[in-house]
């Protein structure tokens, strides 16, 4: 914990609220990573109204738009991560992560927290290595089944480890882990929304199935180039479709379905409640936040993991619930030749459609920020 500050000391910091505890979240880069955050943040306001909270991400990136959204401030540092694609664009990298490490250490200075949540992340490293050097408590909250290596690192000094997944101890000290699961959006895991709500929020026909497709916030190039190219098959079978392209695919994803009334397509859902609501199956990555979410939603899904995930840990989130008869799963290698046979066969089983639903509510967690919140409170508290 912090020393107390005096008066002036308190008044000098631009970001100072009047008699209220100060923590940092860090991290993002993707939804996988700054949703849960949202959601830790929301949790922490629930519990201690009087909680500054502050984000700290990476310029250019979609936390810098998605956080103000949320209703929270956040600051910029200049952070990438390294480019395994284009080894030239790696150059200036190390001078990156030194501005940024200045970048830090003034935002700290100026914000002075009680502690910082780092969420993964590009930006997550340097903010939690400085507040570490400060002593400042940290914590971390690792989504995956295989932890990351800057998590990993960072795990030796923290103060607590949230994790989703058992057998942890091989990334983390153990007396440091609490496993609570995976924070999903209060807008989720609390909805009400019906299923006709849903379908008519996307205009589209209540009494067709319809089938949401995303890769994640940033979209998934196999997924979408089966799609594309097998629209009117879908559609020919009756299906509809809530297609969440991601930025790099939405301008062709947008021309191909013009006068295609049975197609809705963005390429961001900002209200994905309405679109889980409106859902009969859903096509996803299997990312640890969208995993957790589809648990909540209680939708019947089919699983294209990402190949390239560290560890192939994406494989490894879906196997979980298909081991469970709780989703079905299509290799990327395979989505040409099965994930639209098995979308059109699950559209038409009523009977599967309904063991799916069951089986994945089942794993559900709809606690796991409210853990996360009041076990920082505590530990901040003592």
């Amino acid at each position: 914990m912090n020393e107390k500050k005096s008066d002036n000391e308190v008044s000098k910091s631009p970001f100072r609220v009047a008699g209220g505890l100060k923590i940092i979240i860090a991290g993002g880069g993707t939804g996988g990573h700054i949703f849960p955050a949202i959601a830790i943040a929301n949790a922490l306001k629930k519990t201690k109204p009087d909680v500054e909270i502050l984000f700290v991400g990476a310029k250019g990136k979609m936390e810098m738009e998605k956080v103000p959204q949320a209703g929270y401030k956040i600051e910029g540092i200049n952070i990438a991560g390294f480019n395994r694609s284009s080894l030239i664009k790696n150059i200036g990298l190390p001078f990156k992560l030194l501005k940024s490490f200045f970048q830090v250490h003034s935002i700290l200075k100026k914000f002075k927290p009680d502690a910082v949540i780092g969420v993964g992340g590009y930006s997550s490293f340097p903010v939690l290595r400085v507040a570490q050097a400060k002593r400042i408590p940290t914590f971390i909250h690792e989504s995956n089944s295989f932890a990351g290596k800057s998590n990993i690192l960072l795990g030796k000094k923290t103060t607590r480890i949230f994790v989703a997944a058992d057998d942890m101890e091989k990334f983390f000290p153990k007396d440091k882990i609490v496993i609570t699961g995976n924070p999903v959006r209060t807008a989720i895991s609390g909805s009400v929304i019906t299923r006709s709500e849903g379908v008519k929020f996307f205009s589209l026909d209540e009494n067709k199935k319809i089938v949401l497709v995303f890769g994640g916030s940033l979209g998934a190039r196999s997924i979408n180039e089966v799609v594309d190219k097998n629209l009117d098959v879908l559609i020919d079978a009756g299906i509809q479709l809530i297609w969440q392209t991601g930025k790099p695919y939405a301008g062709k994803a947008k021309e191909r379905v013009d006068g295609k009334n049975s197609v809705w397509v963005s390429d961001f859902i900002t209200q994905m409640e309405y679109a889980y609501a409106a859902a009969d199956i859903v096509v996803s990555r299997s990312g640890a936040m969208t995993v957790a979410e589809l648990c909540v939603a209680k939708k019947p899904v089919l699983f294209v993991p990402y190949p390239f995930a560290a560890e192939d840990h994406q494989t490894v989130n879906a196997m979980q619930l298909v081991n469970k008869k709780a989703a079905l799963i299509v290799k990327d290698n395979a989505v040409n030749e099965k994930l639209i046979p098995m979308i059109i066969d699950l559209a038409k089983d009523e009977n599967k459609q309904n063991e799916l639903k069951k089986n994945i509510s089942a794993l559900a967690i709809t606690d796991a920020d409210k853990k996360i919140a009041e076990e920082i409170l505590k530990i901040l508290a003592s």
